[in-house]
């Protein structure tokens, strides 16, 4: 059964475990071990099976448990994450590949009336706020899920807005920065990490080619001229008289043949009737 997913989330978005490999018996293969793969998507529970070719070989069944692994195990790169741990002691924790390019005291965060005051660290992969009284008070945005980052006008005066995608769930976030030339640098700065981000994002996993195939230049055969000279032969061949004339329009002119005492078809240049009768030598 095949299905359309919205995101890879939802294909292990799973109850209980999410695969499982057992003995089956398939009317195709028999009695053979298969890959159970349980799945959810719109609240509705689908089963697939899959048996590899190789029989005995465990490669499908470990290929898909490092590939959910994998996956798991890099959702702060491509997940909104609020209220999690992002901070010890006062200090971001980096994650694989993740790098510090700028940190700003002095931000508020917009999200209530009052405001709260905290500090932004802006990454390669992700924005991170955290509240300075409360380390738990936290937000985390990859730039994988920003939509847009604009400087508007609030009731707190100018501020940065970053939207999120709908996917993430579509959060607008303010924050202030004061100054307003401090604001708009951090803006300039956001914006340029995520043109980068775009052009070649980290998805936070690592893997490598086991079997890497050859570019096509490696691959592309000069094609050779055979040296071939074509030497001209006097002789004829007798089967070629018998052969149709392709480019004959229509009959050549009637001659007498003294050898036959006929009347027959002018023959081709190159060719004569005792050599007609000698087709094979």
């Amino acid at each position: 059964m095949e299905t359309e997913v919205d995101s890879l989330s939802q294909i292990y978005a799973l109850f209980g475990t999410p695969y499982h490999c057992l003995e089956s018996i398939s009317k195709l293969r028999g009695q053979t071990e298969a890959l159970y793969i349980l799945t959810k998507c719109n609240n509705t529970r689908f089963e697939f099976i899959f048996t590899n070719v190789v029989p005995g070989s465990p490669r499908l069944f470990t290929s898909v448990i490092a590939v959910h692994r994998a996956y798991e195990t890099s959702k702060m790169y491509r997940d909104l994450k609020l209220r999690s741990a992002l901070i010890q002691n006062k200090q971001l924790r980096l994650l694989p590949q993740e790098q510090i390019y700028d940190k700003i005291n002095g931000v508020w965060n917009l999200s209530s009336d009052q405001g709260n005051l905290g500090t932004f660290f802006i990454t390669n992969v992700r924005i991170v706020w955290h509240a300075n009284m409360n380390d738990s008070f936290n937000v985390s945005i990859p730039y994988l899920q920003i939509r847009s980052i604009k400087i508007r006008d609030s009731k707190f005066g100018l501020a940065m807005v970053i939207e999120s995608s709908q996917q993430s769930g579509g959060y607008v976030l303010g924050f202030k920065i004061d100054p307003v030339e401090k604001l708009q640098e951090a803006v300039k700065e956001i914006n340029s990490l995520h043109r980068v981000y775009s052009a070649n994002p980290i998805f936070g996993v690592d893997y490598e080619m086991e079997e890497k195939p050859q570019p096509l230049e490696a691959l592309t055969v000069e094609q050779v001229q055979d040296d071939v000279e074509i030497e001209s032969d006097e002789q004829t061949d007798a089967f070629v008289a018998y052969f149709a004339d392709g480019n004959k329009q229509h009959d050549r002119e009637p001659v007498f043949s003294e050898e036959l005492g006929l009347a027959i078809e002018k023959l081709k240049d190159g060719f004569t009737l005792q050599g007609l009768w000698e087709v094979i030598s």
